[in-house]
């Protein structure tokens, strides 16, 4: 049975070894996350097993089976099974029935989605969520990567425009113009996390913001 390391760390349970459960666990593995797989594959845990200690295989998904493997234990579980959506509707049912305190789920439609997130879980949609990510990288060529958190939440990096090299961070005063934050800057490799109001933009800079969809996009534009 899993349980909860005595770490400050952020447990992840994964229902599903598909493409997409895969790529997650091996994303969160690499990121030494504490984990807990469950696939009804033998040859899916055996394969996951390199990565964590903590991989069982199960045949059904009822409360009670669930239960058996500590997932209960976790912070987070993903449900990533959601072409077989009455599975997908009873395993998020009763994972959020055992009290984890956040539930998401992969959905495979509106419909389902819709589901999902009255059972109380927070709902993925892969397809779409990516779709969103290239279409606005592809909107804005300056924009090294874009991470739609919430409708009103982005996190982007992007190369730092010319016209801000050799100026401050209070001089172009990005969050009062354009309701965007600087999280950090990278230069060389090397990260700033706290990056004051006196810091000069210098050539070669990358800077990691936060901000709504719509105040990015009027500073990219700004930018070009």
């Amino acid at each position: 049975m899993f349980k909860k390391s005595v770490n400050d760390k952020t447990t992840y349970g994964i229902i599903g070894l598909g493409r997409f459960g895969m790529a997650l666990t091996l994303e969160l593995a690499k990121a030494e996350a504490d984990i807990i797989a469950l696939d009804r594959d033998e040859e899916k845990i055996r394969e996951i097993a390199e990565y964590t200690e903590n991989a069982f295989v199960v045949s059904g998904l009822d409360k009670k089976s669930l239960s058996e493997t500590g997932i209960q234990n976790c912070d987070v579980a993903i449900v990533c099974i959601a072409e077989a959506m009455d599975t997908s509707i009873l395993t998020t049912l009763n994972l959020v029935s055992l009290g984890i305190p956040t539930v998401m789920a992969k959905a495979s439609s509106n419909e389902h989605g819709e589901i999902l997130e009255k059972l109380g879980a927070q709902v993925i949609y892969p397809e779409r969520d990516m779709a969103i990510r290239l279409a606005n990288r592809l909107e804005a060529s300056k924009l090294l990567d874009y991470v739609q958190l919430s409708e009103k939440l982005n996190i982007s990096k992007l190369i730092v425009p010319k016209r801000m090299i050799g100026k401050t961070v209070l001089e172009d005063n990005l969050r009062q113009n354009f309701s965007v934050n600087i999280i950090a800057v990278e230069n060389d490799g090397v990260l700033k996390e706290a990056v004051g109001p006196d810091y000069v933009f210098r050539k070669g800079d990358i800077l990691f913001l936060s901000g709504a969809k719509e105040g990015l996009d009027r500073m990219t534009e700004w930018a070009e």
